[in-house]
């Protein structure tokens, strides 16, 4: 549900920080606030089972950094999201403060929800490939898919369309993983 201020032209983050601690996840894009409710569980297995993986696999090679929400992430003055799970390159560490990301991470995953999947597929691809994200995932829990869109040029391009029933494995080119989807949605 997008909340918008009237009486403003485009939210910030410091009127993002105004937001009720409420337990729902609060967003502002293109400088209109979205509300989200706690995800369900599946979401959250899916997020775990990344989180581990990917996770495990960053801290042994010492690939950079990998966040889960809730974490706040500003890309921009109007542009302050919370993806379920964030990396970050040594390269780019700089980006990383006591508080947030200030700029955009190197990948950025998200897991679909009812309440979410419009956003996630639609507006935030659109405001990711404006605001330099490298490489976005998009995580469909109910049909167990995986669309990796990566940058070239300008554009974040849908790169592979991949299926845990397929038996997909999912390679990032940034990280140096390859990680079967199967585990992922086991």
């Amino acid at each position: 549900m997008a909340i918008r201020d009237t009486a403003r032209h485009k939210l910030t983050y410091e009127d993002y920080l105004l937001f009720p601690d409420d337990g729902n996840r609060h967003e502002i894009l293109d400088g209109e606030h979205y509300v989200s409710p706690a995800p369900k569980t599946k979401h959250q297995r899916i997020s775990m089972a990344f989180s581990i993986r990917l996770g495990g696999f960053v801290e042994a090679y010492r690939r950079g950094h990998l966040f889960a929400a809730p974490l706040d992430v500003l890309l921009s003055k109007h542009d302050v999201a919370q993806p379920d799970l964030v990396f970050i390159s040594n390269e780019r560490a700089a980006i990383l403060t006591e508080d947030n990301v200030q700029g955009a991470p190197d990948l950025v995953i998200e897991i679909l929800s009812a309440s979410t999947r419009w956003r996630d597929e639609n507006l935030k691809l659109q405001r990711y490939q404006e605001l330099g994200i490298q490489e976005y995932w998009i995580v469909d829990p109910f049909l167990e898919r995986v669309n990796v869109f990566r940058r070239n040029g300008g554009r974040l391009e849908l790169a592979e369309e991949l299926s845990a029933q397929a038996g997909d494995v999912l390679t990032t080119l940034l990280i140096g993983l390859r990680l079967p989807l199967a585990e992922i949605f086991a």
